[in-house]
């Protein structure tokens, strides 16, 4: 029983950091590169392109979601023990994740006029999130 329950703890890790990837990634590109490209089209190409974007990121917010939550939920259930400071750190993540998951969602929404402050909001929260991340892996 150790030998799947190995490969399964495995294959979970892969997918929450290949979903947070996928997210905080496309966020980053889209605020650092996507939208400053956006910027020097003529306003008809540039809505046209944003929507078309937008669009097409979609799917991968959607599917990055998913994977973290399913992939976070089986790691609180299946690690367990931990100190206060621990859950305090955990909870705190997770609330920035939610602002990360809200924005994400937002943001591919056509017509948004506040994309690029949302992106830049999201990407600070994710990089928090990150460095929490470092801090619980170091402290269980």
């Amino acid at each position: 029983m150790g030998e799947p329950l190995n490969v399964l703890l495995a294959v979970m890790r892969w997918v929450h950091f290949a979903s947070m990837a996928a997210l905080l990634g496309g966020i980053v590109y889209a605020r650092l590169v996507m939208l400053p490209a956006i910027d020097t089209l003529a306003p008809d190409a540039r809505k046209a392109l944003a929507a078309t974007t937008a669009a097409l990121y979609r799917p991968v917010v959607f599917a990055a979601i998913g994977g973290l939550l399913v992939s976070g939920l089986f790691n609180i259930f299946t690690k367990v023990g931990h100190s206060p400071m621990y859950h305090m750190m955990l909870g705190v993540k997770i609330l920035l994740a939610m602002h990360v998951f809200a924005v994400a969602i937002l943001v591919v929404q056509p017509d948004n006029p506040r994309r690029s402050r949302m992106l830049t909001g999201a990407i600070l929260s994710g990089v928090v999130i990150l460095a929490i991340a470092t801090y619980l892996s170091h402290i269980s």
